[in-house]
């Protein structure tokens, strides 16, 4: 049977709330980092204003037990903060690679690839966090979190 608060509908209030309690436990656990706590805050925007995350996909115990592993990380030099660390870090690479992925950049890229063979496309382009996105999938319906 569902617990009580399962079956109650999420509020506006509710949400900013769960907001608010995962940035000020991300912020903590990676100790104000410069680099970390800017990726952690666009990865909480992005995934509050994500059009197909609605108030009928919000869960609380999946948010209750991020923050319980977000805790952990804070107190301890431990499992949980060498994930958030290699998560934000991870992050943070893939911003980058997006952000200076100019059409000069692009040209070479595609220059160096056909010249090395000009018939087959390389195997890895575009796969190359496929393994990693489904660790972390993973990961989340595992232990009933919601990391990205």
């Amino acid at each position: 049977m569902a617990s009580p608060a399962a079956v109650l509908p999420v509020t506006a209030q509710e949400i900013v709330a769960a907001y608010r309690h995962l940035y000020r436990h991300s912020l903590r656990a990676v100790q104000f980092s410069k680099p970390s706590r800017f990726v952690i805050r666009d990865q909480l925007r992005a995934a509050f204003r994500d059009p197909k995350a609605s108030a009928a996909t919000f869960d609380r115990e999946r948010v209750r037990r991020t923050i319980w592993f977000l805790k952990a990380a804070t107190q301890e030099a431990g499992l949980e903060s060498r994930i958030l660390k290699n998560l934000v870090r991870v992050r943070w690479q893939r911003e980058r690679e997006q952000r200076y992925r100019t059409w000069k950049v692009l040209l070479q890229k595609e220059k160096q690839m056909t010249a090395k063979s000009p018939k087959l496309p390389h195997p890895i382009n575009g796969t190359e966090y496929t393994h990693y996105d489904n660790t972390i999938a993973m990961l989340n319906d595992t232990m009933g979190l919601c990391l990205r």
